[in-house]
């Protein structure tokens, strides 16, 4: 087994597939695909699945993954610390962000990043499911909300304040509500995962779950605010979201008595990454921001 074998394997789980991960390593898809081949063949498991459509990767071979990146970081950090031309941060980086939070802030953030360590290279995913970190090839996942149980090693990086509002024109039409039991009568816009257990509001200093109901279910915030706009009813969302709309009088608070705990913002990374230093170095970057923009 070679050590280039490994980096080959490690960027075929994070790429996805042969040509993405031999563009990125500068080798022709036939050589990686050939060196995969012979890996497998040395160590008598199968690694990767492979059809004519898709790659994915065996249980045996996300465990060799793990243990391939661990040793690559190994490397990496024993030439860094005798050589002083490889102090520079460097290495490929897959990570998963939320798209309304990662457009908002942390896309200006890792440019910023990158500007600062130009070798190294992040392939940015913006999705609002949790991704498999192991499983998809992923370094890192930022995630808002509350965490499952799991091996991945969680980091907290902020919070972020939620509000309940809808449009003066709402208002208007259905009148304001005056207590969280008020909104089951009225619409309610509802972000996908909460809209499963309705919405969690403190009431007489205990916490009660809504069953809210309403026109429109959304994995995504932003089109959750702008139906709030439209005045189709109230929603419950992240100021990031919704601040400029109530700077602007687009939208309006209610329920301030009642409003909703704030969400945990958290950075998730496979166990065998904390020795990673580009993992530290960049979440250390990222809390620092995020704290200077009022997300802690």
């Amino acid at each position: 087994m070679q050590i280039e074998d490994l980096r080959i394997f490690v960027a075929v789980v994070k790429a996805g597939n042969f040509t993405a991960a031999a563009e990125q390593l500068l080798l022709s898809k036939q050589y990686v695909s050939r060196r995969m081949a012979a890996l497998e063949a040395s160590l008598s498991v199968r690694l990767l699945n492979r059809n004519t459509r898709k790659l994915s990767v065996t249980e045996s071979g996300q465990l060799f993954a793990q243990h391939a990146q661990r040793i690559l970081d190994d490397i990496e950090e024993a030439e860094r610390a005798v050589s002083p031309k490889r102090q520079a941060l460097q290495g490929a980086y897959r990570i998963s962000i939320p798209m309304s939070f990662g457009i908002s802030h942390l896309s200006p953030l890792i440019a910023e990043f990158l500007q600062q360590n130009p070798a190294i290279q992040f392939q940015v995913e913006l999705v609002d499911r949790y991704v498999d970190l192991v499983g998809e090839g992923f370094d890192i996942a930022i995630r808002i909300g509350n965490l499952a149980d799991s091996s991945l090693v969680a980091r907290r990086l902020g919070q972020l304040q939620r509000v309940i509002c809808c449009s003066p024109g709402y208002l208007e039409r259905r009148g304001t509500p005056e207590t969280p039991d008020d909104l089951l009568r009225h619409d309610c816009l509802r972000y996908g995962r909460e809209g499963q257990n309705g919405w969690e509001l403190e009431r007489h200093g205990k916490l009660r779950i809504f069953d809210v109901r309403g026109p429109v279910l959304s994995n995504n915030g932003e089109v959750l605010r702008d139906a709030a706009i439209s005045g189709l009813g109230i929603v419950l969302l992240p100021e990031f979201i919704v601040g400029p709309a109530l700077e602007n009088g687009s939208l309006v608070p209610i329920l301030d008595a009642f409003q909703p705990g704030s969400l945990s913002l958290h950075a998730l990374y496979p166990q065998h990454r904390q020795r990673s230093e580009v993992t530290r170095v960049f979440l250390d970057f990222l809390q620092e921001r995020l704290k200077a923009q009022r997300v802690s």
